[in-house]
């Protein structure tokens, strides 16, 4: 038997491989660290070969990370690597980058893919929803602003044409002073392990007071579990938060937190611990001292 030849292509520019992108479908291969484990094993959504593919993780228009006033844009072929020396990244988002797999992966992989793969456990995704961050997808066509939360729609399904590419990821004031961010990853090692659960908060406080406040939840459902209506019961609220109202709370996400049972874990435990995670940040002292 005689295996089909794939066509790829690796342009030098961007808007050359905008174009080959609305001329035909083809399979976006960035750092590839999700692709093709997908497409060798069989499972998910395999590469429909001969489908052509085009590389754009070394395109440098892909590859910035600046701050345009207090919003940080990344690039999305950024790779982890770089971005845990980079120094505009936040610390938090650099803790989660540092749970993601082997160096050897960080090298290759992508913000952008980890992103656009879209799956339930993706480490740097709950941070990225506690930080509201913005997604620019770019086409022949012009540019598309899309929320992240938006952007997912469920397990390896995202809002993206087939002419455009993921531009950049934009966090919004990211940069402000005030806020207090956390990230937890439960998993069977620190690193180089599928999370059970992820956890992401965000709070920021004005004399004593919350004045905002973002819980996102991985690996808990089928994409990332936050609830505006839930985290506004908490803004105005005095620090520390009394007893009911983090009673509240907890029992208000224990409604939505709807994990499975698979090779990792099991529901119960995987709800046991988000719902402790976020009882644990709205107690934590760190916040309330300041």
């Amino acid at each position: 038997m005689v295996e089909k030849i794939t066509t790829t292509y690796r342009f030098d520019r961007l808007d050359q491989t905008l174009s080959q992108l609305n001329r035909e479908e083809c399979t976006i291969m960035a750092g590839g660290t999700d692709v093709m484990v997908l497409h060798k094993s069989g499972r998910g959504v395999p590469l429909k070969l001969p489908k052509p593919l085009v590389f754009i993780d070394h395109l440098s228009e892909l590859k910035r990370v600046y701050q345009n006033q207090k919003d940080l844009h990344i690039g999305a072929c950024c790779t982890y690597s770089e971005l845990l020396e980079h120094p505009l990244i936040p610390v938090p988002l650099k803790n989660a980058i540092k749970t993601i797999a082997a160096p050897a992966i960080r090298n290759r992989g992508t913000l952008g893919g980890n992103i656009c793969n879209a799956s339930p456990a993706g480490d740097t995704l709950p941070l990225l929803y506690v930080y509201n961050a913005k997604l620019l997808l770019r086409s022949v066509k012009g540019d598309r602003m899309v929320a992240i939360s938006d952007f997912i729609q469920g397990p390896r399904r995202v809002q993206r044409n087939q002419n455009e590419i993921l531009a950049e990821i934009i966090l919004p004031s990211v940069l402000a002073d005030g806020a207090h961010v956390v990230f937890e990853k439960v998993g069977n090692r620190n690193a180089d392990a599928i999370a059970k659960v992820g956890f992401a908060g965000y709070i920021r406080i004005n004399d004593a007071r919350i004045e905002d406040v973002r819980f996102a939840f991985g690996a808990v459902g089928p994409t990332m579990v936050r609830s505006i209506d839930i985290e506004r019961k908490l803004v105005g609220k005095t620090i520390p938060l009394a007893d009911a109202d983090i009673a509240q709370v907890v029992a208000a996400f224990d409604k939505i937190i709807r994990p499975i049972d698979d090779q990792r874990s099991t529901a119960t435990y995987r709800k046991t611990v988000a719902l402790n995670l976020l009882r644990y940040f709205l107690s934590m002292k760190q916040y309330q001292a300041n």
